[in-house]
């Protein structure tokens, strides 16, 4: 591994030395063990803690199959999709991977004792499989986290309706909390030149995410002048949505936890924002069984305060159940709630006259196709959209990084160094960088 650092660090390496490279057999990884899916039974979800569960150990080396690449890891970044699979909830991904093992030979090598969990990259390509022709070793990489078959033609008009769509990472093996990541070829998309390997490797899941979501066709297409209600607003997700409103002409409303986010929304330019420990609402009764509709009520009157009269166009949902009633009542007639995640439970809740009489829509998102990946890590490169990376932590600290997720004590993003030595390393383009260092660094330290 210190020979591919090198080559790294380097900065000129040829792509031939690349590829001229020796691989080793093993490498460093972030994983979870199948022996210990029941380590936390009996315990409530909050009180899981990841840092007993994720390892960081030495595995083997995988077959690179056709179509595929390896990559050297220098940095990744804590999903959510991380957080559940350490505290094995809200089921064990070891079904996900003894699934997909059955689907053909090649993909049997998924199905091991441990999964190396991780579905952010930012690297450099070291070798390709047959049929590969895009990339060549020695490019620098991000990767996009939809690994998809594309036998069947459901997924030819957009992939993520593909029948073997899942996440790398999370519903495969392999992923990206290691010094080497396993990855189909169509993943890859070019780091942006101007930011740090743990920068780049930070937007990737919730960036694509939040474009699908809120400005895709295939969810919330946002329009100039909508007002979008952003749960979350300065969050891993939300922090992306309240860009992509800025950018596109819409008028966030911005819901966040306490003042120092209200800050952070405001510093990219949000104007309405609604501080909820400030509001105190109570959407659900104190027995937890019945909604409150007079707190949907005042929700609606505050963002009508903010936005001069007018009701909430699309909703940018991923809490879940504690505020999915609230997002319907507050939508307006014809409206959109757009919906993913549910962070605080799947089993939602709302009252169906509002939606129903109202004809208002739910629209389902996850993820994104490789096409809205691409544009959404265009604009990255662009110096349009910024990441949200707040903190940094080394391969062996991810129990710690995956536990500040679970318990939210983050803001934006929380990175991971993997091969790379220490932070600030990977920028090539220090003039466009310069242009947009503020904005870069908005969420750093907060």
């Amino acid at each position: 591994m210190q020979n591919i650092l090198d080559a790294i660090l380097a900065g000129d390496t040829a792509s031939e030395d690349f590829a001229n490279l020796p691989l080793p057999e093993s490498y460093r990884a972030a994983t979870v063990r199948k022996d210990e899916v029941d380590m936390f039974e009996g315990l409530a979800s909050r009180d899981k803690d990841p840092r007993k569960s994720l390892h960081v150990e030495e595995v083997a080396l995988p077959e690179l199959g056709p179509g595929e690449a390896l990559v050297a890891v220098m940095a990744s970044a804590i999903n959510y999709n991380t957080v559940w699979t350490s505290i094995f909830e809200p089921v064990s991904t070891f079904g996900f991977l003894e699934r997909y093992g059955r689907l053909s030979e090649l993909t049997k090598r998924h199905d091991l004792p441990y999964h190396v969990v991780g579905s952010d990259l930012a690297g450099v390509v070291l070798k390709t499989g047959p049929g590969v022709t895009k990339w060549k070793p020695g490019a620098e990489v991000v990767a996009h986290c939809l690994s998809v078959e594309l036998e069947d033609p459901a997924g030819h008009d957009d992939t993520m309706m593909d029948p073997q769509q899942r996440i790398w990472g999370f519903e495969t093996n392999f992923g990206g909390l290691a010094h080497i990541a396993l990855v189909k070829s169509n993943q890859l998309l070019d780091k942006p030149d101007h930011l740090t390997w743990e920068e780049a490797a930070s937007p990737g899941l919730v960036n694509a995410t939040a474009y699908r979501q809120l400005v895709s066709k295939n969810a919330g297409q946002m329009k100039q002048g909508d007002n979008v209600l952003i749960w979350g607003a300065s969050g891993g997700l939300g922090g992306f949505a309240t860009q992509y409103a800025l950018n596109g002409g819409a008028n966030p409303i911005c819901v966040v936890s306490n003042e120092e986010k209200a800050k952070i929304v405001r510093s990219m330019g949000a104007e309405m924002v609604i501080n909820r420990s400030e509001e105190n609402w109570k959407f659900w009764n104190d027995e937890g069984t019945q909604q409150n509709p007079k707190e949907w009520q005042r929700l609606g009157k505050r963002i009508r305060e903010l936005t001069g009269g007018e009701d909430i166009d699309i909703v940018f949902e991923h809490p879940g159940r504690e505020t999915f009633g609230a997002s319907v009542y507050v939508t307006r007639k014809g409206g959109t709630i757009t919906t993913c995640a549910s962070t605080t439970g799947y089993l939602h809740e709302y009252d169906n006259r509002y939606l129903w009489m109202n004809l208002k829509r739910i629209v389902s998102s996850h993820f994104a196709n490789y096409r809205e990946a691409y544009e959404a890590n265009r604009l990255i490169a662009q110096g349009k959209i910024h990441p949200t990376l707040s903190k940094t932590y080394t391969l062996d600290e991810v129990g710690q990084a995956a536990l500040d997720v679970h318990h939210n004590k983050h803001q934006g993003k929380v990175g991971v160094l993997c091969l790379a030595p220490e932070e600030g390393l990977g920028v090539r383009d220090t003039e466009k960088r310069a242009k947009h260092e503020t904005a870069i660094n908005r969420f750093r330290g907060v």
